[in-house]
């Protein structure tokens, strides 16, 4: 990456404000604000149905015909919600890469990977011809398949699911990316191979000074991996804070209970405390907080409206009406320890 494109990168932010998602009517992201920029690390957890994924989606314009959104995302003071379908395509892999959860669904089985990787080049870096298998050999050497100039001739059912993964993950660095958002990347691989998708992702991201928003159930991955965690719950985001301070003292009683369901790394045997329900259904959310029906220190002020995100202190956000003082427990200091 030239100096140039250095520079661009470190100088990058994008930002989510009051972005709200609805699909036949039903509203399943309820005004996001967020930010990310210059090479930082987002870790963004919570339960399936939280709304981790639609964030991005919509951001990008990736919804469903269905979907409503509106808000803001703007990026170095381009917005993207209603930004014509041609600048989306721009930005898209140019400037906003994103890594699926399923590269098998994500990658075209008719077309041969080099062939996959060279749409990419010619369409966000204009390389024709030659330059084009040069530099998709190139990436696929970057991401560790062995072999790579015989194997651009290979099509996705000849690759592994680590494989086909780093073939998505050439795919989205093809464009020379500001930010690379991480869907549940390594969802569907073994232990072994997690750790080598999550150890090159972060080999590439420090050659190439791209920002990362990663989005996991892993708790020890966003720990080790992200600078900074925001916690979504129902369409809202309940909790930001620095990872080490989220880990060390979570202060939502959501937050709180997501590492408290961990098993600990050491020391004496412990029942595992669960969150009891499930995430509401988001027809038929609660009138106040979501979590609310869920929470074991629900009180009355919870219960006639959803608590609004605000600044907790410098670097920290928090959306509950509870006192946000909290005393961190033995197990949550071995599991940030570890």
């Amino acid at each position: 990456m030239s100096e140039a494109s250095r520079t661009l990168v470190h100088s990058t932010k994008l930002t989510l404000s009051g972005l709200t998602v609805s699909f036949d009517g039903v509203t399943v992201l309820h005004g996001v604000d967020l930010s990310i920029g210059k090479g930082e690390a987002l870790g963004l957890v919570g339960e399936s149905g939280s709304g981790k994924s639609v964030t991005w989606l919509a951001a990008l314009g990736l919804c469903s015909g269905k979907a409503r959104v509106s808000g803001s995302a703007m990026l170095d003071g381009l917005e993207l919600i209603g930004a014509k379908p041609e600048t989306l395509e721009k930005v898209r892999g140019g400037r906003v890469a994103m890594i699926f959860q399923d590269p098998t669904s994500a990658l075209n089985p008719v077309l041969k990977v080099g062939t996959q990787i060279g749409e990419a080049l010619a369409l966000h870096r204009g390389l024709s011809g030659a330059a084009i298998k040069a530099e998709a050999k190139s990436l696929l050497d970057l991401v560790g398949i062995p072999d790579a100039e015989r194997r651009l001739s290979g099509y996705p059912h000849e690759f592994s699911g680590g494989q086909n993964q780093r073939v998505m993950i050439a795919m989205a660095l093809a464009g020379e990316p500001d930010i690379l958002v991480a869907d549940e990347p390594t969802t569907a691989l073994d232990v072994t191979i997690q750790a080598q998708i999550l150890d090159l992702i972060n080999t590439v991201r420090r050659e190439m000074g791209m920002a990362l928003v990663l989005i996991s159930h892993d708790l020890g991955v966003i720990a080790e991996t992200c600078d900074r965690v925001a916690v979504m719950y129902a369409g809202r985001i309940v909790e930001e804070a620095p990872a080490a301070e989220l880990f060390a003292a979570p202060r939502h009683p959501y937050a709180r209970g997501l590492l408290h369901s961990l098993p600990p790394l050491g020391g004496a045997r412990r029942k595992l405390v669960s969150i009891p329900g499930v995430v509401p259904d988001p027809r038929a959310l609660p009138k106040g907080c979501a979590f609310a029906p869920r929470c074991r220190e629900v009180s009355d002020a919870c219960l006639n409206l959803p608590p609004v995100l605000r600044d907790a202190e410098a670097g920290r956000r928090l959306a509950c009406v509870l006192d946000p003082s909290h005393t961190q427990s033995a197990d949550l200091r071995e599991f940030v320890a570890a």
